[in-house]
């Protein structure tokens, strides 16, 4: 997976999480297309341990693809409901209110 916390000045953090195989790639579902970038998913691989770690301590995540979403289904801070598919992908944000 590859892995990479946005933080804004205020404080305020977004973890971002993907599967490897999508880093680069660009999801078509229709006229919607979502680009899955390393800048916004990072240019280093994270182990599922790190992975584990930085998303049960975070607040707001935007998380794609099989393994991603599984892991946070497994780690329960996600349902599955909470998700949409593109291109067969799944795809959630996660946000603390």
């Amino acid at each position: 997976m590859f892995l990479k916390v946005h933080r804004a000045p205020d404080g305020c953090e977004v973890v971002a999480v993907c599967d490897r195989e999508l880093v680069n790639t660009t999801l078509k579902d229709g006229d919607f297309s979502l680009e899955i970038s390393e800048k916004f998913y990072g240019t280093a691989p994270a182990g599922e341990e790190e992975v584990r770690r930085i998303l049960l301590a975070a607040g707001n995540a935007n998380l794609i693809g099989h393994r991603t979403i599984a892991l946070a289904i497994d780690l329960g801070i996600l349902d599955r409901e909470a998700c949409t598919e593109i291109a067969g992908v799944p795809h959630a944000v996660i946000l603390a209110l």
